[in-house]
Order: structure tokens, then sequence, then C-alpha cells
């Protein structure tokens, strides 16, 4: 037995030493060969109510791998701000696996999505280990709606759900603006991306949480995003009275936003 220890010991501390040296030998940069749909980082500038985000993602897409860049900038008022969406799309084929990400609502039909993600080079492609060793920076990709949910709605086939979340006004313009500095902080200081403790999920809830009527719990959930909307409904962040299955599906928006994906109303339409 007190070999066994012994042996257990030494190797989480060869684990530890192992892990320990990839953080010091491999830094975050900003300066690499990136993929196309990610080689451009937003930012933004406060003034006063108003804030300015730049290089909002807008691409058009023909498949996965096949789409036309675009980007626009534009300015928001603070104070017509609304309502706050959480996004969630399982994988298909990987089970509890899932994106997630935060669409912001304004006034007229104005909507803005902030999606946390790992940033690729050219070629690359996720991986959950490689994901644990400092191989993939963060990116806050700030877009369009239509780019976004379309995307893996339209032409990555995943279900997507966009559930309104219950809180007011002025928490909402919160966690706007604290993801958009945390964009902001990014772009001047790169992060990597942890499988574990630095993903689409574990960021949300560090938003959220300031939203909240009470802290998302540490979950299984939160590692395994797929049923991340279960523990936003048992918390009490959805906006509904519904049964948790009638609330799934009714605000699964793969149909709609199959029948709408031409609109300029995509976003307001996808929600009826």
């Amino acid at each position: 037995m007190k070999k066994l220890f012994k042996y257990l010991s030494t190797a989480l501390g060869l684990v530890f030493a192992f892990f320990l040296l990839i953080n010091i030998v491999i830094r975050p940069t900003n300066d690499r060969d990136w993929n196309l749909d990610q080689a451009v980082l937003p930012y933004s500038e406060i003034n006063g109510n108003t804030i300015s985000i730049y290089n909002i993602r807008d691409f058009e897409y023909a498949s996965t791998t096949s789409y036309t860049a675009h980007y626009y900038d534009k300015t928001f008022d603070l104070d017509k701000i609304k309502n706050v969406y959480f996004v969630v799309e399982p994988f298909s084929g990987y089970v509890g696996a899932a994106h997630t990400f935060l669409s912001f609502e304004f006034e007229d039909d104005q909507f803005v999505a902030i999606s946390v993600e790992i940033r690729k080079e050219k070629g690359e492609s996720f991986s959950a280990v490689k994901g644990l060793l400092n191989q993939y920076e963060l990116m806050y990709v700030i877009a369009d709606e239509k780019d976004v949910v379309k995307l893996r709605s339209n032409y990555r086939h995943d279900l997507v759900y966009v559930y309104p979340i219950k809180t007011s006004k002025e928490k909402i313009r919160s966690a706007f603006l604290d993801m958009l500095d945390r964009a902001n902080k990014l772009k001047e200081k790169p992060e990597f991306y942890n499988t574990l403790t630095n993903t689409c999920t574990t960021n949300i809830v560090s938003h959220v949480n300031k939203i909240s009527p009470k802290r998302v719990p540490f979950s299984l959930k939160v590692l395994l995003p797929a049923k991340s909307d279960l523990l936003a409904y048992e918390i009490g962040l959805i906006d509904t009275n519904l049964p948790f299955e009638e609330a799934r599906a009714k605000y699964l928006i793969n149909e709609r936003a199959l029948k709408y994906a031409d609109s300029e109303d995509f976003s307001r339409l996808i929600r009826e």
C-alpha cells in the first residue's frame, strides 16, 4: 500500500511538473497565422452611455469551410439594452459536449452575440487533450446572430436553443460591459484556452454570476455543457414558467432559422 501511494505521489508530481513546464515554456500570443474566421480581434470603446464595437463578424456562409469574410462597426446605446439570451449548441455525436454563448438584444430589434472560443490557427481543429496543453489561445468572437447562429443551425446542423434570461436591464448592461472589457483585455494580453478552467461555459458562468439571482454552482453541467441549459433552468435563470422539456422545445430555433435564413429580421423571427 505504501509503495502504491509512493508511486501515485510520484506520478502526480511528474504530471504537475509537466504542466508547470508547459506554462513556463509556452506563452500565449496574438501573433500567429490564424484561421480566416478568427483572424480579426474585436474591441470596443465606451463614451458615456454609448459603446462602439469594432470588427463585429458577419460572415456569409456557403458551408462550414467556405465563406465570405465581412466585418462591421456599430455603436449601441446602453440605455436601450433590453434582453440577454443564453444560447446552447449541443455537439452532434459527442455526449455532454456543447458550445454556449450569450446574445444581447437592444431596442429596435438590434442584436449582438458574444461567443467565447478557441482561436484556431490555419489547419487546426479542436482537441480536448490539446486544450489542456496550452495549444489554443482564447478569443471572444463578437458577431451578428446571422453569423454565429446560422453557422451552427443551418450549416453545422446542430441543435440550437436560444433561451431568454430572467434578470434586470441594469444587470444585463453590467454583463455586456464585462464581456466587452474581457474582449479588450484579451486583445492586449492574450490567454490560453483550457479544457477544464477557461472554456466558453466557465467564462459565461463568471459573467452570469454578476447578473444571476444566485451564484451558478460548480457542476459537471459546466464542464460538459450540453445540459447547461438544465442547470440554468434549475437555478431560475431561464425566463419561463414551462416545464423544462416544454421550454427546451419552445426555444429550439432550427426550423425557424432555416425558414428565415435570408430575412433581414432573422433574429426577431427565430424568437417568434
